[in-house]
C-alpha cells in the first residue's frame, strides 16, 4: 500500500495548495490512501463541514485533527456522522467522534489513529497507553496502521516513534508546522518523521501573519493571530510504501513544495 500524508492544512492558502497540487501528487506517487491533518483548515482554527467536504472531494480519504478540533462548534453536528474525520483518541471519553478509523483500498485495509501529546499542551489522557489499546484493536483488522501524533515537544514525538516501532507502519508528528529532516525507517520497520510540516502560507510565521507574531514577541501584549489570504504558499507531506503482509514500511520520503523547491513530476 502507498500512503500520502499532507501536513497541517492552514487556512485558505493551505486548502488552495491541496486543491492545486493533489492531482499532480496523485499522478506522480499513485497513492492508495491520502490522509491530511485538517485541524487548522478553517482560518487556522478548526474545521467546518463545508471545508471537510471540499477536502474529500479533492481526493483526501481521511482527515485527522488536533488541539483545535473544537474551535468551530459546528463540528459537534457532523463528526459522529462520518468515518473519515477523526479526532485524537486520548481526548475525554465524553468527547464526540472517534480516534481511529479504517479505510480499504484494493482489498487492503489501513487503520488510521490520531493521538494528542501532553507536553506543553492540555493534559489529555496518556497517549502512550491509548496507543497500546488501539494498536491491539487495529492489528486484529490489518497489519497496516498509520498514526498521526499531534504534539508540541520533539522529545514526546520521538518517544512515540520508538514506543510504536515494529507495531505501527507509520508514525508522523504534526502540530509544530516546520518540516523536520529526520524521516527514516526505525529498526523494527516503522516509518517515522518528527514533524511533517504545514501546508499554507510560506512567508509568515507558522502560517500566521508575521507582523502579528512579531508584535506579540516584542511587546508580550495579546493579539489575535490571523492567516493571510494572499501570498506565497507551501505544501509539506510524506509518502510511504508499506508491505501489505508484514505491515512494515518499505520506504518513506519527505515532500516539500514551495517557491524555493518547485514541484517536479
Amino acid at each position: 500500500m502507498k500512503v500520502l500524508f499532507i501536513g497541517d492544512i492552514v487556512g485558505s492558502p493551505g486548502r488552495e495548495m491541496v486543491f492545486d497540487y493533489l492531482p499532480r501528487l496523485k499522478k506522480k506517487y499513485a497513492p492508495d490512501v491520502i490522509i491530511a491533518n485538517g485541524e487548522n483548515a478553517a482560518s487556522g482554527r478548526g474545521i467546518t463541514k463545508a471545508i471537510f467536504d471540499d477536502l474529500l472531494r479533492a481526493g483526501v480519504d481521511v482527515v485527522t485533527m488536533g488541539n483545535h478540533t473544537w474551535d468551530h462548534k459546528e463540528i459537534f453536528d457532523f463528526i459522529d456522522d462520518t468515518d473519515y474525520l477523526i479526532r485524537p483518541a486520548n481526548f475525554s471519553k465524553e468527547a464526540p467522534g472517534k480516534g481511529m478509523t479504517t479505510i480499504t483500498r484494493n482489498g487492503v485495509t489501513l487503520s488510521v489513529i490520531n493521538l494528542h501529546g501532553r507536553t506543553f499542551l492540555p493534559p489529555h489522557d496518556d497517549p502512550f497507553t491509548t496507543a497500546n489499546a488501539l494498536m491491539e484493536e487495529a492489528k486484529q483488522i490489518s497489519p497496516l496502521v498509520f498514526v498521526d501524533f499531534h504534539a508540541e515537544a520533539t522529545s514526546e514525538k520521538i518517544a512515540m516513534g520508538w514506543h510504536l516501532d515494529g507495531r505501527a507502519s507509520v508514525v508522523v508528528g504534526t502540530h509544530t508546522h516546520v518540516q523536520t529532516a529526520d524521516d527514516r525507517i526505525l529498526p523494527q520497520g516503522t516509518a517515522y518523521i518528527t514533524d511533517v510540516g504545514m501546508t499554507g502560507p510560506y512567508d509568515e510565521i507558522l502560517g500566521m501573519k508575521k507582523e502579528d507574531v512579531l508584535y506579540r514577541f516584542q511587546t508580550n501584549l495579546p493579539v489575535r493571530f490571523e492567516v493571510p489570504k494572499k501570498g506565497r504558499a507551501q505544501l509539506n507531506a510524506i509518502f510511504a510504501e508499506l508491505d501489505n503482509n508484514s505491515g512494515k514500511a518499505l520506504s518513506v520520503s519527505r515532500i516539500a513544495i514551495n517557491e524555493d523547491r518547485p514541484f517536479i513530476v
